[in-house]
């Protein structure tokens, strides 16, 4: 039996609950389904936060041939806002050249990581090159960026959990939740 998950306490109010995460992660996973029917399927995780949702979206796709791969870039270090600067500190361990690749992303916010992103895989040659993000703050974009599929579009208020977190904490909370100041240290 799995513990209990850890849910809102009083420095978050929730934005999104555990439960319509999941049915949204459904819907997105049967809409990819469509889209890609044979060839295999490199789904791409952006660490840290995309774990979970990455995670919970594989295990939603209905096709075998699902490859995962990660890479892990920052642009925001302990803060709240992007300093501007992304830095690569995990590439892929696969060629992609000739593929298809999906990105998953946690959130679009600033649209600068996402830029640098694809602007780097598309270097490689991919069949095809998607993101798919659980949220998606339009509010906050600086750079464009084309996204195929998209959970939730949520107001430019700072959030939590799913695998989103302030200063590394606050990743395990199972709703999607708006940290207040207090939660801030």
């Amino acid at each position: 039996m799995l513990p209990q998950t850890l849910t809102a306490g009083p420095r978050t109010r929730i934005l999104i609950a555990a439960e319509q995460i999941q049915q949204r992660v459904r819907e997105l996973a049967s809409q990819i389904d469509a889209d890609y029917t044979q060839d295999p399927l490199y789904v791409v995780s952006v660490l840290k936060g995309a774990f979970i949702f990455v995670a919970d979206l594989c295990r939603a796709l209905k096709r075998p041939n699902v490859r995962i791969e990660f890479m892990a870039i920052s642009s925001y270090g302990s803060e709240k806002t992007t300093s501007g600067q992304v830095k690569l500190t995990r590439d892929l361990d696969v060629n992609i050249e000739g593929q298809n690749v999906l990105i998953v992303e946690d959130i679009v916010d600033s649209g600068i990581t996402l830029n640098y992103l694809t602007r780097l895989l598309r270097q490689r040659h991919p069949r095809s090159l998607e993101i798919v993000t659980l949220l998606d703050k339009p509010e906050r974009r600086i750079q464009p960026v084309s996204v195929k599929y998209i959970g939730f579009q949520i107001p430019d208020e700072f959030v939590v959990g799913y695998g989103l977190d302030y200063a590394e904490d606050y990743r395990n909370l199972s709703d999607i939740c708006v940290l207040s100041e207090a939660g801030i240290r």
